[in-house]
């Protein structure tokens, strides 16, 4: 079967520069690849690739390549260094791998983890905020060998097997290359460092697990689902490097009396008709104590008033909510015959005689069912 044009195989065209084509050969190196494709004829197309990418990276096999297309008169052309020859997979390594170049220095320092903690919180608290103390579980740098692991007056030494960069490199040879596979070094599980007499305090960790009681100061405001940031509270860092953060997240419970949205708070208040109806100036509670309120007559069952600046804080300092106060008026449930007399005066005053009920609604269930 003929060749195809190598600059069809990396869909470039012949003008296209040595990153073009590398940047080219590396994606379909990619989709192609032995080991990531398993299709049939997947290695058959990556054979082409690389074989396209030998020829057309290199700038005399490409002034050849671009003279004589695939009748070289040099009879060398491509060699050794063919299709079938993965001399160049070190390149296909670091594609997939990161490379030498990229690898992670294990000694390198590294920031601990972050922690979260819930605390719960009742409903004031949450508006006025509080100073209290925790107390959380979290591994610290040993004091006795300051983190190394070793017992103190000595040092880890580098791994002389991986040469401390914790990781080995183990060649394997296939039938298209040697290929080279990368993985974590047994012998110093990854550290890059022995350690022959360990710290007997941390067992060569360089790490012990301690509870540690942290002040936190909650702002006044905070609501339901928020978290604070307590900067270099969280788990110690590795090799020097610095602690990470502690989140503390709140649970705030409900009130009995108020109902929070946001910076507003609200609330409900009975009120007789009476009240509504003639008007009056009712006493209301808010966060801060009682406040007086004028409810104008004719006030209707679900009127809203606002107190402003009255509600919860915002916890950023930036104002402060309102306070909405719903009415709901209350129908008594038991009248004495005098006041039953009134509201028959009032009723006929006002243009309507109620049909009074003497019977109650279970009353009336029944006699429904009985067909009465």
């Amino acid at each position: 079967m003929a060749k195809r044009d190598f600059y069809d195989v990396l869909g470039v065209d012949n003008n296209a520069s040595v990153d073009e084509v590398k940047k080219a050969y590396r994606k379909l190196a990619r989709k192609y690849h032995p080991d990531v494709n398993k299709e049939e004829g997947a290695e058959a197309k990556f054979k082409e690739v690389k074989e396209a990418y030998d020829t057309l990276s290199d700038p005399q096999k490409k002034t050849h390549y671009d003279q004589f297309g695939h009748t070289d008169p040099n009879q060398g052309f491509g060699g050794a260094g063919g299709a079938g020859d993965f001399g160049g997979f070190g390149d296909i390594f670091d594609m997939f791998f990161g490379g030498g170049g990229g690898r992670r220095n294990p000694n390198a320092p590294r920031q601990g983890a972050d922690l979260q903690y819930t605390m719960n919180l009742e409903f004031k608290e949450a508006i006025f905020g509080k100073d209290t103390d925790i107390e959380i579980p979290r591994e610290e740098t040993c004091e006795t060998c300051d983190g190394s692991g070793a017992k103190p007056g000595t040092s880890p030494e580098t791994c002389s097997h991986c040469g401390g960069s914790g990781q080995l490199n183990v060649e394997q040879n296939t039938p298209f290359g040697r290929v080279v596979n990368r993985r974590v070094c047994n012998h110093c599980e990854g550290t890059g460092k022995m350690i022959k007499d360990k710290c007997t305090t941390c067992a060569g960790k360089g790490k012990i697990r301690k509870r540690k009681t942290i002040n936190i100061k909650v702002p006044a405001g905070i609501d339901h689902g928020q978290q604070l940031r307590v900067s270099g509270q969280g788990e110690a860092g590795a090799n020097g490097g610095p602690p990470g953060d502690l989140y503390v997240v709140f649970n705030v419970s409900d009130h009995e009396f108020f109902e929070r949205d946001g910076e507003d708070i609200y609330c409900e208040v009975p009120l007789t008709f009476p009240q509504v109806a003639l008007g009056d100036e009712i006493e209301v509670p808010t966060l801060t104590g009682k406040v007086k309120l004028k409810v104008p007559a004719g006030t209707q069952t679900g009127t809203n008033f606002r107190l402003r600046g009255k509600g919860a804080p915002n916890v950023h300092g930036r104002g402060q909510g309102d306070q909405h106060v719903q009415v709901r008026v209350v129908t008594p449930k038991q009248l004495s015959e005098n006041e039953k007399e009134m509201m028959r005066e009032f009723a006929g005053m006002s243009g309507g005689k109620p049909e009074e009920q003497q019977d109650g609604f279970f009353d009336k269930l029944r006699r429904a069912f009985k067909g009465d």
